[in-house]
């Protein structure tokens, strides 16, 4: 069998000063290919960045160089993006994606490499890609792009491995397809990595999965064994919450249009993004809202939201009104719950979940004002349907990511807002979780007129209220 490749032993760690991983060990051979899955909550990050080097720990790690190097260098490919600009900013995704002012202000795909051999860029570029988008702003790539660039930037620094934290998170069909050819080549090129995945969507090329539970590595064993002994569990809300949460809604100013497009046509420069569409939303429906990376569904919603400025030049009417006809953006957002993959990559908020839930009643990303007796029972009500009452008090940055997004939906929810766009809303979540938000979506569209938009590039994530649907591309 020769030398072990990786050999990890009694590892531990603890992260926001409590213990998340408890004497994990397991060695890899040259044949193994090894993905870490697991529920929300369970470590999986924590696992990633202690077997990276960015989180202290206990026990011993071994990884074997593909050098001659004493220390081989093992890098974190995180789930999130994060680049900044010209004006050397980090955040400016949300604030200027939607500006076509603002495209200049982006570095483009080279820019962003020219530090690097450009032989290598393009070889790479190439392996990955993305050769023919060398010069596009990384402000517009979709979410494929940018996680195949995040790729790209690791290879170029010469890794002996990479540890991948969920890298086909908001991938489509064929996005997921290109990666996962990709991550066969890397091994072809002596580069090995452990994957951070959802065992619903394992890459061919995986043929060993350690289940980790509670912070401990629960079942190790070969991919086939564990597709056939694994079990989806099942996760209730508690209805009699939802009742109360429901009773106590705030009653907003009923509408026959949530949405109205007429002939929307939204382009950068040359680049046309969305053309000639025309949709309309009345209250109470419900609709799926599709297509592949880069199709123009975040645009589209940044329509709806009043994040994007190109709407006011557009034919749109929003909860019977016509835009820009005196309505301010607050107007239209205290109407919307939302969620998104670029909300939950910003929300930085120094704030407690319950103060991040909170949030969502004032439409702010913090809670900036005293929250009265009924919004705080609200609150409260909000964490109990979405099983999160026991992190009510942790630090939003201090919990699992996919417990992040549990609590950002739970943000989306709790003014019962009239219409709900939820964009890759399971992004992140466990089997278990997915089956709770779906659950909780039908029986909130059962029992009131809520108008849903939701988005996913998983049919089996969309809930069985959705009746309608939209595909862009």
């Amino acid at each position: 069998m020769g030398e072990p490749i990786a050999v990890i032993e009694g590892l531990s760690a603890s992260y926001g000063g409590a213990k998340v991983l408890s004497d994990i060990s397991f060695t890899l051979n040259d044949n193994d290919c090894l993905a870490i899955v697991g529920p929300v909550g369970s470590g999986k990050t924590t696992l990633a960045k202690a077997l990276s080097g960015r989180l202290f720990r206990t026990g011993t790690v071994y990884f074997k160089s593909r050098t001659t190097r004493v220390h081989p260098s093992i890098l974190l490919v995180e789930q999130q993006h994060h680049f900044k600009n010209r004006s050397n900013m980090q955040d400016f995704y949300l604030q200027q994606r939607f500006n076509s002012a603002d495209a200049g202000d982006a570095y483009t795909i080279l820019e962003e490499l020219s530090q690097e051999d450009e032989i290598r860029v393009k070889a790479w570029l190439g392996f990955f890609m993305l050769d023919h988008l060398r010069d596009k702003p990384l402000v517009t790539l979709s979410n494929g792009e940018n996680k195949r660039l995040q790729l790209v930037k690791s290879v170029l620094r010469d890794p002996d491995w990479l540890i991948l934290d969920n890298p086909f998170l908001g991938l489509d069909v064929e996005g997921r397809e290109i990666l996962a050819n990709c991550l066969e080549k890397l091994r072809e090129n002596a580069i090995q990595f452990i994957l951070i995945n959802s065992p619903a969507a394992l890459p061919a090329c995986v043929n060993r999965v350690i289940y980790l539970d509670n912070g401990r590595a629960a079942w190790d064993g070969l991919v086939s064994k564990y597709e056939s002994a694994r079990k989806v569990g099942q996760l209730t809300f508690d209805r009699s919450k939802m009742d109360d949460l429901i009773a106590s809604a705030h009653v907003f100013e009923s509408f026959q249009q949530a949405v109205h497009l007429r002939n929307v046509t939204i382009q950068y420069g040359e680049k046309v993004i969305l053309s000639d569409i025309t949709w309309e939303v009345k209250s109470g429906d419900r609709w799926a809202l599709s297509g592949p990376n880069g199709a123009g569904k975040s645009t589209l919603l940044s329509l709806i939201t009043a994040d994007n400025p190109q709407a006011y030049s557009q034919d749109i009417i929003l909860f019977d009104r016509k835009r820009g006809t005196g309505e301010s953006i607050w107007d239209i957002k205290k109407r919307i719950g939302y969620v998104s993959p670029e909300l939950h990559v910003y929300f930085r908020e120094p704030a407690n979940v319950f103060n991040v839930v909170g949030s969502g009643l004032f439409d702010t990303l913090g809670v900036y004002k005293k929250i009265s007796e009924d919004q705080h029972q609200r609150i409260a009500l909000c964490l109990g349907v979405f099983g999160i009452s026991h992190l009510a008090d942790r630090m939003f940055q201090q919990i699992s990511t996919g417990e992040q997004r549990m609590v950002l939906l739970a943000r989306a929810l709790v003014k019962n807002p009239p219409l709900l766009i939820l964009d890759e809303p399971c992004q992140g979540l466990d089997e278990e979780q997915i089956q709770r938000v779906k659950e909780i979506l039908d029986y909130i569209c059962s029992n009131t007129q809520t108008t849903l938009i939701y988005v996913s590039h998983y049919a089996s994530d969309i809930p069985s209220c959705v009746n309608q649907h939209l595909k862009l591309g």
